[in-house]
């Protein structure tokens, strides 16, 4: 079993999620007392949230390429980073390192192409809808991606920051984004894309009829996937 590298703690919530979340899907691959091999390096998400305000995309890239080499100094045979926003330094993250980066954005493309979706909504912090670093990923894989109208892009911006890093989860806040996601289905999208790690905490498959894609969860599958390759 390959040991996974995982940068986390954007937020923690979604961290502890991915940290069952790999455990799980280990234990169903291969059974047994079987678990996932994982190094991680939690970082202070204040100072990431800090330098997403200011814009200091660069400082971020520098933060999480460190700690990448790191993890890969360790002994992490591959690498995570347990946040949507934040694939916007995963170019310079992927440099930092020899050892592959698996991109959050790839392993929901695949999943969407599997179950024949041609075209997403796209739902996540402000930095991921409105910024083309993630819109572009999924359209290279020939998906067609629609974020909603930008007085519902802060309303789903504000109440993952506000709320959802924190643990928060508030029945007006599912109402809000399910209205969000009609909206988005009005506009003929097959399917939702949940691209920030703590959205699976308020909206789960059951409170609307429109396939969900779970990015935490498919990131998560994609790699337990390679952790059980052999190469």
């Amino acid at each position: 079993m390959k040991t996974i590298g995982l940068i986390g703690g954007m937020s923690w919530e979604s961290t502890a999620i991915y940290y069952r979340l790999l455990n799980q899907y280990i234990r169903k691959a291969v059974g047994g007392h079987h678990s996932a091999k994982i190094l991680m390096s939690s970082v202070d998400f204040a100072e990431i949230e800090a330098q997403q305000r200011a814009g200091a995309w660069d400082q971020s890239a520098a933060q999480l390429a460190g700690e990448a080499k790191k993890l890969e100094s360790a002994g992490a045979d591959f690498m995570l980073i347990g946040t949507n926003t934040m694939h916007k330094v995963a170019i310079e993250v992927q440099d930092a390192i020899s050892v592959p980066l698996i991109h959050i954005a790839d392993a929901t493309a695949q999943k969407l192409k599997g179950d024949g979706i041609k075209h997403v909504g796209l739902l996540g912090t402000r930095f991921t809808m409105s910024q083309p670093f993630y819109k572009e990923r999924l359209e290279s894989h020939g998906i067609e991606v629609s974020v909603p109208e930008d007085s519902h892009q802060n309303i789903v911006h504000e109440i993952i920051y506000q709320e959802l890093v924190k643990g928060e989860v508030n029945t007006h806040s599912r109402k809000q984004y399910l209205s969000v996601i009609d909206t988005l289905k009005a506009r003929g999208v097959e399917g939702v894309i949940l691209g920030c790690t703590e959205i699976g905490l308020l909206i789960k498959q059951q409170h609307t009829p429109i396939p969900l894609y779970d990015t935490t969860e498919l990131h998560a599958e994609a790699a337990v996937k390679l952790a059980l390759s052999v190469q």
